[in-house]
């Protein structure tokens, strides 16, 4: 016959297990929940209908991976505080935080606000092989991503202003990304 303390440890492990079990899968379906609330509503665009709502310039670089002249364009000397959004889906790309200049007349990011949504495919379209950017929800053609941006990330995400939206820092909850606007709020480094 097994003593008390053997029992009692061998319940009290037993009950440990069932508690760690229920705290897993609790934390499973709050994880599962948040990604599919997390995971925008995002209306696929027929070509016809991206043609009426983009400008020919947009269209061409989301749609048909094309690429708009440095320093000819909206945002590569844009200093003001906010976020870059998708053109096409709205899905949020960059903050101005880790906008920096590189020196090649575009807008240039050290790294995404989050990596979820961006897409990195191998580019052999030119002489050697580049890595290209594009939104994960619309599929949208954004611009590359080389090694030789600063420190911290060493990366420059080399977008092009006719694929992104510029949302303010004011507009921000106006405009439904309130959740971005805390940002801001932190001295800046």
């Amino acid at each position: 016959m097994p003593n008390d303390r053997v029992v009692r440890s061998y319940f009290s492990k037993k009950e440990t297990g069932v508690v760690v079990k229920r705290l897993f899968l609790i934390l499973s379906l709050t994880l599962l929940a948040r990604e599919a609330h997390a995971a925008p509503e995002i209306h696929k665009f027929s070509a016809a209908e991206l043609k009426k709502k983009l400008t020919t310039i947009q269209y061409n670089v989301t749609q048909e991976d094309g690429t708009e002249y440095p320093y000819k364009n909206e945002y590569w000397d844009n200093h003001k505080d906010g976020i870059y959004v998708d053109i096409v889906s709205g899905q949020p790309l960059f903050s101005s935080l880790d906008k920096y200049d590189s020196g090649t007349g575009w807008p240039s990011f050290t790294r995404p606000l989050k990596n979820a949504n961006l897409v990195e495919k191998t580019d052999r379209s030119l002489l050697g092989t580049r890595t290209e950017v594009r939104s994960k929800f619309a599929n949208s053609h954004l611009g590359h991503v080389f090694d030789d941006g600063p420190k911290p990330t060493g990366l420059r995400y080399c977008m092009n202003s006719a694929a992104m939206r510029f949302i303010p820092k004011s507009d921000l909850v106006k405009e439904g990304y309130g959740e971005y606007a805390a940002l801001f709020d932190q001295p800046k480094k």
